[in-house]
């Protein structure tokens, strides 16, 4: 990675933003930065300043809370991007999802490719579309490249829920929300979700709202 300069404009901004208490605010669908492609990491913040901003994420999305953010979700058009999972899910829920713990990590330039023709369509939501959720179809099993915030290169394969996770976070990167994939006969409200449906799988809800699923 090259040097970073002494002050850039994203330096700046990650210090503006450091410089309040609590959490960080999340950006909501709307604002530009969450549609333009965001800048590759290039030591554009230095190491003390990044390791702030990394806990700074990981505190924000805790208090979400979530199991991903990136780093436009804040307003910080660099391509990093935290995610964590606990999945304290029902054993119904996590064996039709795939759905298994994530320790935290930090993926710093990731990129994905599919790996064979698999794909899985659950509800999905979005910390920057609060209070609805969507059907989507995404690649069951992906390859996952990049690196972690020390700069070490990541390549992996990840698969079922995690592999949803590492495709909805590096897509915000690309400036795509996970609207732009969703079944929008499928949008339901948070309560709608709550109500009616709550199932491991979105069977029902096809059925009911008139979607097809892969």
């Amino acid at each position: 990675m090259a040097p970073p300069t002494d002050r850039t404009p994203l330096a700046e901004r990650v210090e503006e933003l450091l410089a309040g208490d609590g959490p960080l605010p999340i950006v909501a669908a709307g604002d530009p930065v969450l549609r333009r492609p965001a800048e590759p990491f290039d030591g554009q913040l230095e190491p003390a300043l990044l390791a702030r901003f990394v806990e700074a994420l990981r505190d924000t999305m805790h208090a979400a809370p979530g199991v991903g953010l990136a780093a436009p979700q804040v307003g910080v058009g660099l391509r990093i991007a935290v995610v964590e999972d606990p999945a304290t899910v029902p054993d119904e829920v996590r064996l039709a999802r795939g759905r298994v713990p994530q320790p935290f990590r930090v993926l710093v330039n990731p990129s994905y490719a599919p790996v064979g023709g698999g794909r899985a369509a659950f509800f999905e939501g979005c910390l920057s579309v609060p209070g609805w959720q969507a059907v989507v179809a995404r690649h069951a099993e992906v390859r996952l490249r990049g690196a972690d915030e020390h700069g070490r290169a990541l390549d992996e394969v990840v698969t079922g829920w995690p592999a949803r996770i590492v495709q909805h976070e590096t897509d915000h990167l690309a400036g795509t929300l996970y609207l732009d994939r969703a079944e929008l006969r499928s949008l339901s409200s948070n309560t709608a979700m709550t109500e009616q449906w709550t199932q491991p799988t979105p069977e029902a809800a096809a059925a009911a709202l008139g979607f097809e699923l892969p």
